[in-house]
């Protein structure tokens, strides 16, 4: 089967070739995959902010069709419809029993399962995933059945970008109707956080990002306002009357915009951060400043609550036409050009590119 192999961190090219699967073992899963998501995350370990081991398989992102299970599978069988959960909660350890199953961190372990080979050398994918590839063998519980009338372009954004950000909003942060907001960075996860405060009510809610293209994103799918970084100043001036904003949203993972997230949200307000930046990115905030403000610091990892239940919340918002999904998943590239896709992520000439497998 082909599949897109980054050989070198930091080289930003996928060498699409023939690999092989991993063999299926008893608590694993082959899926052939039909779509998978560019998330911006794949561009971090290939670039090496996010420590990953290569070679590896990047997409983490996808959605296919169950064509072999392991013998201790029993969830999932040979033709379900099924999305990929780079993170699957293992249900039996003390973050899973405590009620945090978004913390698990089970799935670690796949990483050093490799579920690829490229001659004679074992290669991972990403976080133990790999949807960048025609077939990808992942731990049984990584596959988390879908039903019938949601499309695979659709369930491969679910499994990760969109529950990421709309998660944020409703789970994290519960944004609260009325309420004022600001999202600091127009990815995916950035516009999914937009959708999230727009269903739970927020009255104003004001997206900024230095690209013109992802503005516009921004606004389509529901800020009231959309603004360069230069211009956040002045907008949470004449937006509060310089009180601040009541939730500020980072979706970069810099300590930079974590900052600018700070200082737009009111006292007592609330900062959620949910992009994932490098180990070594160290914020700026002051023992005094925080005391002082009082405002809660909030991060959000994979949508602040087991993706499981996230991923239930998500389907039913896009059934009922309270969020759009369809939009978010117009731009579609084959296998052999993701590297296009990859370059388009990176000029933000594209919100959220699919690839398509099969």
């Amino acid at each position: 089967m082909r599949a897109a192999v980054l050989n070198k961190i930091g080289d930003g090219t996928l060498d699409v070739h023939e690999v092989s699967a991993a063999d299926v073992e008893a608590d694993r899963v082959r899926v052939r995959v039909h779509r998978a998501g560019l998330c911006h995350s794949d561009l971090s370990a290939m670039s090496g902010v996010v420590p990953h081991p290569a070679p590896f398989v990047p997409g983490h992102e996808g959605a296919g069709e169950v064509v072999e299970v392991g013998s201790a599978v029993t969830h999932v069988r040979p033709g379900d419809r099924a999305l990929v959960c780079w993170m699957p909660p293992c249900d039996s350890c003390p973050a899973c029993r405590t009620g945090v199953a978004h913390l698990c961190r089970g799935g670690y372990v796949n990483v050093a399962r490799p579920g690829f080979r490229d001659g004679d050398r074992p290669v991972p994918g990403i976080f133990g995933t790999g949807t960048f590839a025609e077939e990808v063998v992942i731990a049984g519980n990584a596959a988390v059945p879908i039903p019938d009338d949601v499309p695979y372009d659709i369930a491969a954004l679910i499994g990760c970008g969109v529950t990421t950000g709309i998660g944020a909003a409703l789970n994290t942060a519960r944004v609260r109707p009325g309420s004022s907001v600001v999202v600091i960075g127009l990815g995916g996860v950035g516009v999914s956080i937009v959708q999230g405060a727009r269903v739970a009510g927020a009255r104003t809610i004001l997206a900024v990002d230095p690209i013109a293209a992802r503005r516009d994103f921004g606004l389509t799918f529901g800020a009231s306002e959309a603004v360069p970084p230069e211009e956040l100043a002045a907008a949470r001036k004449r937006l509060t009357g310089g009180f601040g904003f009541d939730y500020a949203f980072e979706a970069v993972g810099r300590p930079a915009t974590l900052r600018a997230a700070y200082d737009a949200a009111r006292p007592g307000g609330t900062v959620c951060l949910v992009g994932l930046g490098a180990p070594t990115d160290v914020p700026d905030l002051s023992m005094a400043e925080l005391v002082l403000g009082e405002k809660r610091i909030l991060p959000s990892f994979y949508g602040g609550d087991d993706p499981r239940r996230t991923f239930a919340t998500v389907i039913d918002l896009w059934r009922s036409g309270r969020v759009d999904l369809a939009a978010m998943a117009t731009h579609h590239v084959p296998l052999a050009r993701v590297n296009e896709a990859v370059q388009q992520m990176h000029t933000g000439e594209a919100l959220r590119t699919i690839i398509d497998v099969a």
